[in-house]
């Protein structure tokens, strides 16, 4: 082989181990060791003197999207600052949208009567939809989920409400936002009087017999007189007599708990109340409280501020609160989920879907909210103290007793929620009219019953 041939050989023997090492060079890393990433700040993978791993570098859910809709609520405020944060952690973007609450139910209803794969989460009103909502099969149930994480907890809700986001013995949804029932009572008027907000319906009575002056324009007593607006109000008398609005499928209305508990709410309406009565929900009955013409008022803790703005209250600076009284049962307020978060069940994102309900409803995240006025239905969150800073000393302690003792519902548990309160509110309507209460309940339970029949045969 002559020293010309020999060299050319070599050259391409050279030039085709250059070209083997290039393409071994920029082959893709394997599976099984993918690219480490870095975080910021970190200079690389050390951190604290120890090497992260690649998996612990990766943002969970990177890429993926979900749309969330909320109502427009003072929650949904206090939650927007913290999206960011929330991105940047898993690497989920949130499609947020927000809605007036009538605007929301129209929505939701339209979306996943057709079958939509969005929202993925969503915020829903337990006691009024979440029955119809898990019959229909809109949304997931969460039975799975809520016992994955043992560091978030589920075991830390309170009882009541997580009666009130389940379904059938399904959860529906995690409880987001609570209020429950309490005592509106006037400083001043109790102090003239030489009288201690009531702790008892015996008492309660008796102090709106004493307080009630037509004659100076202050009634004993406001509340709820309007027929279905009323029955979430009267709920707790209910429960504290001992009675339910039905058991196991059957009207409960004509008990002897249920008579007396009604027989109470109208003799405090009609012999101790505003004119009017008949016509007020809470706007009304706040209205009348908070011009100082009326000297008690059991009613939800989530309007309090408008019983002490100044702006809006001309006795801010004389409103009491107290513990709702007791009855033969003991004290029951009412202790419901206004509003909870769910996962549409036909989400194509549902792990992504349940890590923002599980942020939304962390420890951390619940505190937030409740140091800015929004109570949660954490235990632990309610027993911080850091968790009251949104509330005056005495009203939180009001609410945090009543979250311990109170009860998950303030209004039937069925499908269709309107019909039912309709018929029930008629019992008021019929006691503050003059009609024997225990005739009215035997009529009204008869029609309640008809009612639950056809229900549970849809």
């Amino acid at each position: 082989m002559s020293g010309k041939h020999f060299k050319w050989i070599t050259s391409v023997i050279l030039m085709l181990a250059l070209m083997v090492g290039l393409l071994l060079g920029c082959s893709s890393p394997s599976s099984s060791s993918p690219p480490s990433s870095q975080s910021s700040g970190e200079g690389g993978n050390a951190q604290n003197g120890k090497t992260k791993t690649p998996a612990q570098n990766e943002k969970p859910f990177a890429g993926q999207e979900i749309t969330v809709v909320l109502a427009n609520h003072p929650w949904t405020e206090a939650v927007k600052p913290l999206l960011p944060e929330f991105e940047k952690k898993t690497g989920i973007k949130i499609n947020l949208e927000t809605y007036f609450e009538d605007q929301l139910s129209q929505k939701l209803t339209i979306s996943l009567t057709a079958g939509s794969e969005t929202p993925d989460v969503f915020m829903y009103r337990p006691l009024q939809e979440g029955k119809l909502y898990f019959i229909n099969g809109w949304v997931e149930s969460l039975n799975d989920y809520v016992v994955q994480d043992a560091e978030w907890n589920w075991d830390d809700f309170l009882s009541s409400s997580v009666d009130t986001v389940t379904v059938n013995g399904n959860i529906a949804g995690i409880p987001l936002v609570t209020e429950r029932t309490i005592l509106y009572y006037r400083k001043d008027l109790f102090e003239k009087a030489g009288l201690n907000p009531p702790t008892t319906m015996e008492e309660l009575l008796a102090a709106a017999e004493k307080l009630h002056d037509p004659a100076n324009d202050i009634a004993g007593f406001v509340g709820r007189g309007q027929r279905a607006a009323a029955v979430t109000m009267w709920a707790p008398y209910l429960h504290s007599y001992g009675g339910a609005f039905d058991k196991d499928g059957k009207a409960t209305l004509n008990t002897p708990e249920a008579i007396q508990a009604i027989t109470t709410y109208a003799t405090l309406l009609k012999n101790y109340g505003p004119q009017g009565v008949l016509n007020m929900a809470w706007p009304q009955s706040m209205g009348v409280f908070a011009q100082g013409k009326a000297a008690m008022y059991t009613e939800s803790d989530s309007l309090f501020i408008n019983a002490v703005d100044p702006e809006k209250s001309v006795v801010a600076d004389k409103v009491g609160f107290a513990l709702f009284p007791a009855g033969p049962a003991g004290s029951k307020p009412s202790n419901i989920t206004s509003w909870g978060l769910t996962m549409n069940s036909r989400s194509k994102h549902k792990d992504a879907a349940w890590e923002f309900l599980k942020w939304a409803t962390n420890e951390e995240t619940m505190l937030s909210m409740q140091k800015k006025g929004v109570p949660g239905a954490r235990s632990t969150v309610w027993n911080s103290p850091e968790a009251g800073s949104g509330f005056s000393p005495e009203l939180y302690e009001v609410m945090k007793r009543s979250a311990e003792i109170g009860n998950g519902f303030d209004r039937p548990a069925v499908v269709n929620v309107g019909e039912a309160r309709d018929i029930v509110g008629n019992i008021l309507v019929m006691a503050l009219t003059g009609e024997d209460i225990a005739t009215a309940a035997e009529k009204v339970n008869a029609e309640y019953q008809a009612f639950l029949d056809k229900e549970n045969k849809q």
